[in-house]
């Protein structure tokens, strides 16, 4: 692992502050991977300096699971703090700056249905949401409890989606847990 160019951000930043939204799941669409394919393209595109990683992650990623018709991308970059890297081509692609934190940036579309979450190549972040994804691609039990716990959750109104994300926590780690396990069989 090489150095950062400059010390990563201590707080979180989130651009425009809290906001109430009103989430549904929808069944799941085949169009949601044609979408993802074509911010994939948009990203590629972005004049990044150095490496960058692409993947689909999320719900929206995991055929047959309902899911927020928010399109969840993580992307890979080589320094995090080296914003100059990435973030302006982003930002000239199209995307909005929501959060700026420790370890992670997320830009996003307008329209808020694409969510760009910003990476190195070996945080364990990145890990933990293919393990999770993967696991629910193979595992209809597991898919199923998150769906449900997904559509208990989207019963309560949120002022704020990262509360929403908070809350699903304990039964994320759960299935994770369960993938970890069957990922050393």
């Amino acid at each position: 692992m090489r150095e950062p160019r400059r010390p990563d951000v201590t707080t979180v930043e989130l651009v425009g502050g809290a906001e109430a939204l009103t989430l549904q799941l929808h069944p799941y669409n085949e169009r949601w991977a044609g979408t993802y394919l074509e911010h994939r393209r948009r990203i590629s595109d972005a004049p990044t300096v150095g490496e960058i990683g692409i993947q689909h992650i999320g719900s929206t990623s995991v055929p047959g699971l309902a899911a927020k018709p928010i399109i969840d991308i993580v992307v890979t970059v080589d320094d995090i703090t080296a914003e100059e890297d990435y973030l302006d081509a982003l930002l000239d692609a199209g995307y909005e700056l929501r959060v700026r934190e420790p370890r992670h940036r997320l830009v996003r579309t307008p329209a808020r249905d694409v969510h760009v979450h910003l990476f190195e190549h070996d945080d364990p972040a990145v890990d933990d949401y293919l393990l999770l994804r993967d696991h629910l691609r193979t595992d209809a039990e597991d898919r199923s409890l998150y769906e449900n716990t997904k559509r208990e959750l989207l019963s309560t109104r949120w002022d704020d989606m990262n509360d929403y994300a908070d809350a699903k926590t304990e039964v994320i780690m759960a299935i994770k847990a369960r993938a970890r396990a069957a990922r050393a069989r």
